[in-house]
């Protein structure tokens, strides 16, 4: 596992170079049109996001930055890669942005109505919880912390360790979050508001199309079919054979038992 100081050089430097390739595959009408049914709308869908101040979490090139800005949030963009955040105040100038790490960000405490990661707490270890907790101070008393992220536990997370272990792409600090142990870390400091399981075909072959080196021509002829096989699959499966978790934890007005914000 890499060091604190290693992990997010390592990423820092796997984003630069993979930037316009992640945000060719992560963010055309596909893998939008994934994003928006299967993690945007059961995150997000049932809120009232106009008029929220919103940070964008690694955000990379903005891929969940349109549907908050279409659902009329206000949005601070953050990332540790020069490249994604070119390409982030490319295509949303009305945004603000920092090229900032999310364990630091020099963000005002207290600012922020909701926070949104999705995929990036798993490339941060093993300084998930420290991110946590930056994400905690920046959040408003009563704020939401909304995340969607592999998870430890799961017949697909055995797959993806193996995979992982043995795929280039993937920077040796990357690992589904062990969701247990961070909620007992946090509870002191966050109710926990929601908790889905999915993700199956169309989240491996649509939404993580790059992963799999599918051609980017190829996902118009059988997005559309795969997803409505994963909404049908979706129904039966539960944390063991789900391949991501969404969840909503809302920052509490004091913390327990004497814990600092």
């Amino acid at each position: 596992m890499a060091k604190h100081s290693d992990a997010e050089t390592m990423q820092k430097q796997r984003y630069d170079s993979i930037a316009t390739q992640y945000a060719a595959h992560y963010g055309d009408q596909w893998s939008q049109n994934y994003r928006w049914k299967f993690i945007n709308q059961p995150m997000l869908g049932d809120l009232d996001l106009s008029g929220m101040e919103i940070l964008d979490a690694m955000c990379g090139s903005g891929e969940t930055t349109a549907y908050l800005l279409r659902r009329g949030a206000r949005v601070t963009g953050v990332d540790i890669s020069e490249e994604t955040m070119r390409c982030f105040q490319e295509r949303f100038p009305e945004c603000k942005a920092y090229r900032v790490s999310i364990l630091s960000t020099g963000l005002k405490s207290d600012s922020f109505d909701c926070a949104v990661v999705v995929g990036g707490l798993h490339h941060l270890h093993p300084n998930c919880s420290s991110a946590v907790n930056e994400i905690c101070r920046v959040l408003k008393p009563g704020g939401l912390f909304c995340f969607s992220e592999p998870h430890a536990g799961s017949l697909p997370d055995l797959v993806r360790r193996f995979w992982y272990k043995h795929d280039g792409l993937f920077a040796e600090n990357e690992a589904a979050i062990d969701l247990c142990s961070l909620k007992q870390e946090f509870s002191a400091k966050f109710a926990f508001l929601k908790e889905e399981y999915g993700g199956n075909l169309a989240y491996l072959l649509v939404l993580n199309s790059m992963v799999f080196r599918v051609p980017q021509r190829m996902k118009r002829f059988y997005s559309q079919p795969l997803m409505s096989v994963e909404s049908a699959i979706g129904k039966m499966q539960g944390r063991r054979l789900s391949c991501f978790v969404i969840c909503r934890w809302q920052k509490l007005m004091k913390p327990i038992n004497g814990e600092s914000f």
